[in-house]
This record gives structure tokens, C-alpha cells and sequence, in this order.
């Protein structure tokens, strides 16, 4: 079993398939304010937790806790058991009924919450977040991170992404500097989302840059059948870290996916359940596609530049 197959299979770490997607027309949530300490952007930070999807470190209230890093998230969410143990200090309330959906159709009732974060060399301020149940996504059980920063957050900044060294950084659009062997790869904006081309055995799918997810590709049942790659081909169970919990997924494998100028042969594709929500996502690509490859993905500016990935040949 090669490493990316594992991934997919195991309902440990850094299995996120997919962010927390929402119901936003009548909600008012204002962007938070970011300030850098010096220079316009964060050192290189350290992934936080084991796996392929970014994670740091961060404190708030007082308290440190490990934060998933997640452009498939429109909204950033706090864990509900890390919210009580908040000081009063260090939160404040909003009245404001939120309904959130996860990958496999799973939906939770909550409420908001005003934090401040503070990273290595940035604060977050007034950043609005959901007060949800995680599930495995922060138990010790699970990934151990019980704030998700979603497009909220990144749509304020540059993400740059080093997956080979397992190093992330958050850079003021003023400030960014594209390196020049980063190509732009073929995305638009869609309301907080980045949506990028992929060809799935030559059928063209437009699918959701998802930092949180850990795969490849993951695909709804319906993008999947449309693609062909529900015609009898075998199929295997997986399990995927999700909001609130975990959900059984269907796996089949896709002969070839081109994603960023780049093509990539027998990948395994996650199968999930598609909530009856207008707009939900048909396919999420993962940090599996960015392996061997930096990445600087501005969500408010709507664009994504990726590095070719190395070409390793064992003779």
C-alpha cells in the first residue's frame, strides 16, 4: 500500500476530508484584522501535528492549542470543550444561530464567538469563529486540533505551503514576493472558495482547493458517477475525520488526474455523500497534490501559484 493510499484508508491523522461548509446568506460575519509583527509575514512555522494537511500552533485566552490550517473551511470554527475552557477574558458571545455542514452530509446547530489569535509573529483580531463539536478532528484520538482558521482568515493573506519540509507561513499580499519557479496553475474564485481544474480520465471537474484534506482527490457520489468512475471498477471502504466525526467513504481509483500542469497515475479517490445544499462542492483536492511541490495560495485575490513537483526516476 503506497503512502497516499494509506492516507485515505486510516481514520487517524490528518485524515480530513473536506472543511466545514455553511448556510451564509443571512449571516453577517465581518473579515477579522491581521497584523504582523515585522517584515509582513510569519517565519516558517512547523507543522503543529503529524500527517500532510497544515497545522500550527497558536494561543488564545491564554491557553495554546493546535490549529488546523483549512481553505476548505468558509468559516474558522473553535471546539466547544475548548471554548468553555476559555477564559471570560479571552471570548465574547454573539446571539447567532449557524447551521454547518461537513463532507458526508453531517449538520450541527451552533452559535459565534469572537477570538483573538496570536501566531508566531501574527495576531488575529475580532476573528468570528463557530462553536461546534469536532469530534475526532480535536480529541487525542484524533488530529488534536481544536480551531480550524478557514477562509476567513485566509482570505486576508497569502498561505505558502512547503509540504517537503512540512513548514507553513502566513505573508500580507503587500508584502508577498511569487517566487519565480512558482507557475500559476488554473483557478477562480467562487464567494470565499478557490476552485481549481482537474481532469479526471479526461472528464473536466472543478473541485475546491481544500488545505484540510489530506488526499488527493476526494469527489461527491454524483461528480463521481459523471466522471466514470463508479462503473463496476472495485471499490474499497475508507474512513474520513470529518465535522463533527467520522464517515464512511467509498474508494475507487482514477487511472489518471491532471491537477497544475502535472499528472498524476492511479490515484485512489475518496467517494462522499453530498448534502442537498445548493453550491456544495463536487470535488475537494487535498494536500496530496501539492507532495513535492510549494505552493502560495491567496484566496482573496483569487489565485494559486504551485512549483513543479521533483521527477525522481529509479532505474
Amino acid at each position: 500500500m503506497n503512502r497516499r493510499s494509506l492516507l485515505i484508508r486510516t481514520a487517524g491523522l490528518a485524515s480530513v476530508l473536506g472543511g466545514a461548509w455553511w448556510a451564509r446568506e443571512h449571516l453577517l460575519w465581518p473579515d477579522p484584522a491581521l497584523a504582523f509583527a515585522s517584515g509582513g509575514a510569519t517565519p516558517w512555522m512547523p507543522y503543529a501535528r503529524p500527517g500532510v494537511a497544515p497545522t500550527v500552533m497558536v494561543r488564545l485566552g491564554g491557553r495554546q492549542a493546535a490549529a488546523l490550517i483549512d481553505s476548505g473551511a468558509q468559516y474558522s470554527v473553535i471546539d466547544r470543550a475548548l471554548h468553555a475552557d476559555l477564559p471570560d477574558a479571552g471570548r465574547s458571545l454573539f446571539d447567532m444561530p449557524l447551521v454547518a455542514y461537513g463532507v458526508g452530509g453531517g449538520a450541527q446547530v451552533g452559535r459565534g464567538t469572537t477570538l483573538d489569535v496570536e501566531l508566531a509573529g501574527l495576531t488575529v483580531s475580532g476573528l468570528r469563529a463557530a462553536i461546534l463539536d469536532l469530534g475526532p478532528l480535536a480529541s487525542d484520538r484524533g488530529l488534536r486540533t481544536p480551531l480550524i482558521l478557514g477562509q476567513d482568515v485566509l482570505g486576508e493573506a497569502v498561505l505558502a505551503l512547503d509540504p517537503a519540509r512540512r513548514h507553513t507561513r502566513l505573508v500580507s499580499r503587500e508584502a508577498f514576493l511569487r517566487p519565480s519557479d512558482l507557475g500559476e496553475a488554473p483557478v477562480r474564485r467562487a464567494g470565499t472558495a478557490l476552485i481549481a481544474e482537474v481532469t479526471v480520465e479526461g472528464s473536466l471537474i472543478e473541485a475546491v482547493v481544500d488545505t484540510g484534506a489530506s488526499s488527493l482527490l476526494g469527489l461527491s457520489r454524483e461528480t463521481a458517477t459523471v466522471a466514470g468512475l463508479l462503473d463496476g471498477r472495485p471499490q474499497t471502504s475508507g474512513v474520513n475525520l470529518v465535522l463533527g466525526g467520522a464517515a464512511r467513504t467509498a474508494i475507487v481509483e482514477a487511472r489518471t488526474v491532471t491537477f497544475a500542469d502535472h499528472l498524476y497515475r492511479r490515484v485512489p479517490v475518496g467517494v462522499f455523500d453530498q448534502p442537498p445544499l445548493p453550491n456544495f462542492p463536487g470535488g475537494l483536492v487535498g494536500m496530496e497534490a501539492f507532495a513535492g511541490r510549494r505552493v502560495a495560495l491567496d484566496l482573496g485575490a483569487g489565485t494559486l501559484h504551485v512549483s513543479r513537483p521533483l521527477d525522481l526516476t529509479v532505474g
